[in-house]
């Protein structure tokens, strides 16, 4: 059921982009050619009007085809003055901004919704799960609190850098490969009092020594009033974090946070399966993502398109195709480097593996 959750969730914020798109441009008097879920080749197409509506069989988004986007498009008479080129620039400009607005839109509503049944987590020292095939498997059981490690109590920030302290003979580590000394844990099961003795192992994905438990959450729902000053803040943070997007691909560790929708299917569906309620906040930022992604100022992104129609409002005069041909090439090939890299670090995050640009 995740798996399909998840995947719901993906469709939804496919056609609600495209569907910005599509509503503003025949608000504004362009012909829409097709308005298609996913890429071709073509699965599903009925024609209404004017428009075809079809579902692809590719699952990478979604798209609103417009008359005229290319300048040099033979059109028929009835036709032209419907096209895409044949709009001022600051309609161009409304249709295409209106699908990341409306992705905009959206994560701020489901940041509100989600800090309203949800709202902030406090980790405790309780156990909620263990991890098969982890040291904690046996061990350890959910609803243990755990007291202290190695003689030293504190919250999951403190024994998370009390089990740092056991390392490896291995240098540099190997995944999975045991510390040479064991920690001591002091446990709370029922009220009583429990000694277990736990060897870390070394968690290559996370880059630490684990034992394999996941702590309990305590979350704090907010008032309606409360909540819209969470969701800006969000908002805000988040934007400013994604926009630096591009800077990370020079940054050797930064570059390890890059990832495709791959990732953002995966880490919404593990989401789904723990807490459904979560999963709003996880598809609040994946559409933010998804907004400000899209309006990067190179083609074929939404940014571009933006960004040709003002360089034409600033000239005067429509901008040569041959010269928006080649900075789509340069673009294309940027939108590659970024999915290639991002792909590499989901595979890497799901298997272990990667294709080792990282």
């Amino acid at each position: 059921m995740s798996y399909f959750l998840a995947f719901l969730g993906f469709v939804i914020l496919v056609i609600l982009h495209e569907a910005g798109h599509f509503t503003v441009a025949k608000a504004v008097g362009m012909r829409v050619e097709r308005f298609s879920l996913f890429f071709p080749p073509l699965l599903v197409r009925k024609k209404v009007g004017e428009t075809e509506y079809a579902i692809g069989a590719l699952p990478l988004g979604g798209y609103v085809k417009i008359s005229g986007m290319n300048p040099s498009e033979d059109l028929p008479d009835e036709v032209r003055t419907q096209a895409y080129y044949a709009q001022p620039p600051w309609k161009r400009v409304a249709v295409i901004a209106a699908g990341p607005g409306v992705n905009f839109i959206l994560a701020l509503v489901l940041l509100w919704v989600f800090a309203v049944a949800h709202g902030p987590v406090d980790a405790t020292r309780r156990v909620a799960s263990v991890e098969k095939k982890l040291p904690a498997a046996h061990v350890l059981r959910p609803g243990d609190k755990i007291v202290a490690v190695d003689g030293h109590a504190g919250g999951p920030v403190r024994i998370h850098d009390l089990l740092q302290r056991h390392r490896c003979v291995q240098r540099p580590p190997v995944n999975h490969c045991r510390a040479s000394t064991p920690s001591t844990l002091v446990v709370d099961r029922h009220g009583q009092r429990l000694v277990l003795r736990l060897t870390p192992v070394y968690d290559l994905s996370t880059k630490s020594m684990r034992v394999g438990f996941t702590y309990a959450f305590v979350n704090h729902p907010e008032s309606a009033g409360t909540a819209v000053d969470t969701a800006a803040h969000q908002f805000w943070y988040f934007t400013r974090r994604t926009i630096a997007l591009p800077l990370r691909v020079f940054n050797a560790q930064q570059r390890k946070q890059l990832g495709t929708a791959v990732g953002a299917y995966e880490v919404t569906r593990q989401t789904i399966e723990h807490d459904a309620v979560q999963a709003i906040g996880i598809i609040a930022l994946i559409s933010l993502s998804l907004a400000i992604i899209n309006l990067y100022p190179f083609l074929p992104l939404d940014g571009g398109h933006i960004f040709w129609a003002i360089v034409e409002k600033v000239r005067r005069r429509p901008v040569p195709f041959s010269v928006m041909e080649r900075a789509s090439i340069l673009g294309f090939a940027l939108v590659l480097i970024f999915f290639f890299i991002g792909l590499s670090n989901d595979i890497g995050r799901l298997t272990g593996k990667g294709f080792q640009t990282r």
